[in-house]
């Protein structure tokens, strides 16, 4: 077949095949299109799913007249200068109208601040129509019909009416927060009304849009990120440990205020929160990261999804850093929705009140009522007294024994309360963890803060002190080696044999001897007395892949981590062991101190909190 010339309507429905990909993506185009027109306001209007019907209406300062026909030709936009490297808007590339266009049914009616009435022009699969005049507001209304009609092929390949919807406000709620003073509106016979009031361009109102889209727990369980090196600055929130989710659909990221999906920074959140989730666990987040337009290339993906950074070390290194230093300083804090599930838990008829029996390590309340029964009835040993009868009331100085034994009914497994606990002093009823009370079913702590009721789980507390201080003794000096007696060769691509050499002063730190020997091969002479007996080839290899595609060594860093969190299992205060007093108290301050705390290296929380007044609510003083 000769080489032709394409159709100018071919060349349009190849470009939509990149950027139109469902209907989310037109959303998406749109609705960068009214930001950049300066909207405060964008109503988008579905219909099947975004298949039938796409309409959005902003109130931005719409296109005169004599530039529509402008608007659906390829390659027009007025959104680039002279120069592709200094991008401020969201849209650039002057292919999105041309493109939907192409493989839909689209029509633009826009008025300008200025104009005297609006104009309207249409375009269907390919064929325009000509400009003619039209009643409209101030701004531009952009609507689509019958998506890929002029494509049927790619109607194949679209989900479910409610997979597109899903997907498309998705798309609206990445946007919207990073435009907290634009009013979004989502609406449709497809879906329930998707609703975002306008706050302010402010740190307040940025968190106000991320409640409104996220959730109001997130701002309760959010520790604010605000960093800067050379030039770069990172501000956002991210969760505390204790707050994750299942999957990363809910780490937003955006490049001076573009959304984007990018491998670095979803790589560089997870491994600042290596050490305090479960691998099958997510932290949610929100980061804005603002730099020179010059330093990130925005034109390599035609979605526009994807960045590239001039110095991704730089970027990547500044997100870690600042996550972690967020998570130290912010103490130990217990997310809130573990604070809700107890709630949920005690009110009544949330669960059956007896236990299978003693296999679990409780005895059911019939057992119990049997148990007492049998030595007859007495109003002042039975657990259903009225609390005011007598010396029967609870003593003010704990948990004493002799009070206690009103509620024996045999031999409960492993509960162990502290007898003759002496009044808690103010000073530890101020701390965030408070005073310890007693220990039940040998594992667990139970502490009184003024306000609070705080259960401990205390081997998984101890695991992470240990942890942590193993880890402060791993990297506070260069990490032992042992020498190998035959030096062990690794044959690598030559690009990956020189990097590994460009960090072998790194390596050398964390135990692990290497040097080139010869143009594609590398020799290690020495690794790290951590791992015993290890697969040195695999090691070497993953650490090149690693250093090629982020430029670190943080492979070697985290099997060092993993080895310390092993042993720090097992050298912990194992689940029950009996505490004194003077123990556990001491345990809740060194939680109090060490970064982290609040999850164990496993990810799992070490503590819950139960504010007073939800105490006061279950028993419906509240």
């Amino acid at each position: 077949m000769p080489i032709r010339q394409l159709s100018e309507t071919m060349i349009n429905q190849i470009a939509a095949g990149e950027v139109i990909e469902r209907p989310a993506s037109v959303v998406k185009e749109l609705v960068e299109n009214a930001l950049d027109a300066g909207a405060s306001r964008v109503e988008i209007v579905t219909a099947g799913g975004g298949l039938n019907l796409i309409r959005v209406t902003d109130d931005g300062s719409g296109i005169p007249e004599q530039e529509l026909a402008l608007a659906i030709a390829r390659h027009c936009t007025s959104k680039l200068s002279d120069s592709i490297h200094d991008i401020r808007s969201l849209g650039f590339r002057g292919e999105a109208l041309p493109s939907i266009g192409s493989v839909a049914r689209l029509s633009i009616r826009s008025r300008t601040a200025g104009g005297d009435s609006a104009a309207e022009i249409g375009i269907d699969g390919g064929r325009v129509s000509a400009v003619k005049p039209a009643a409209a507001n101030r701004g531009t209304t952009v609507e689509v019909r019958d998506l890929f009609f002029a494509t049927p092929a790619r109607l194949k390949f679209m989900k479910g009416e409610r997979a597109e919807s899903s997907a498309t406000s998705d798309v609206v709620k990445r946007i919207a927060i990073a435009f907290p003073a634009v009013r979004f509106t989502l609406a449709g016979a497809d879906r329930s009304t998707l609703e975002l009031p306008a706050t302010s361009d402010t740190p307040e109102g940025r968190l106000a849009r991320v409640a409104q889209v996220m959730g109001k727990d997130f701002p309760d369980n959010a520790i604010a990120i605000d960093a800067a090196r050379e030039g770069v600055h990172l501000a956002g929130h991210v969760s505390i440990p204790s707050y994750t989710r299942a999957n990363a659909l809910q780490q937003y990221a955006y490049v001076n205020g573009r959304p984007v999906r990018d491998k670095l920074i979803a790589g560089a959140i997870r491994g600042a929160f290596a050490d305090v989730l479960p691998r099958d666990r997510h932290a949610v987040t929100v980061l804005f990261l603002s730099l020179d337009p010059s330093t990130v290339d925005v034109n390599v993906h035609p979605a526009k999804a994807d960045v590239r950074f001039r110095d991704p070390g730089l970027v990547r290194g500044l997100i870690v850093g600042a996550i972690r230093e967020a998570l130290a300083g912010a103490g130990i804090r217990a997310a809130t929705t573990g604070a809700a599930g107890m709630m949920a838990a005690f009110r009544p008829g949330a669960a059956p009140y007896s236990h299978p029996g003693p296999a679990n390590g409780h005895r059911s309340y019939e057992a119990a009522y049997h148990a007492s029964a049998s030595g007859g009835f007495d109003p002042l040993r039975s657990a259903q007294r009225p609390l005011d009868m007598g010396e029967a009331r609870a003593p003010r100085n704990g948990f004493a024994e002799n009070e206690q034994a009103a509620f024996d009914t045999g031999p409960l497994a492993s509960a162990d309360v502290r007898a003759g606990m002496a009044e808690p002093t103010e000073a530890l009823l101020g701390t965030v963890l408070g005073a310890a009370r007693a220990q039940v079913h040998e594992n667990y702590i139970v502490a009184q803060t003024r306000d609070s009721l705080v259960i401990v789980d205390q081997h998984a507390a101890h695991e992470r002190l240990v942890y942590e201080a193993l880890k402060n003794a791993l990297h506070s000096r260069a990490v032992p080696s042992q020498m190998l007696l035959l030096p062990e060769i690794v044959d690598l691509p030559e690009e990956d044999a020189e990097r590994l050499a460009m960090h072998s002063e790194t390596l050398a730190k964390f135990g692990l001897g290497l040097e080139r020997f010869g143009p594609g091969a590398v020799a290690v002479r020495e690794t790290p007395s951590m791992l015993g007996e290890t697969n040195v080839q695999q090691l070497v290899r993953d650490l090149a892949d690693e250093i090629a595609d982020n430029d670190t060594v943080e492979t070697l860093k985290d099997r060092l981590d993993r080895i310390a969190a092993t042993m720090a299992c097992h050298g912990s205060v194992r689940s029950g062991r009996l505490l004194k007093a003077e123990e556990m108290n001491a345990l809740l301050r060194q939680m109090e101190a060490t970064p982290g705390s609040g999850t164990c290296n496993h990810g799992r929380p070490t503590y819950i909190e139960l504010k007073l007044a939800d105490i006061e609510r279950l028993f419906g003083r509240r």
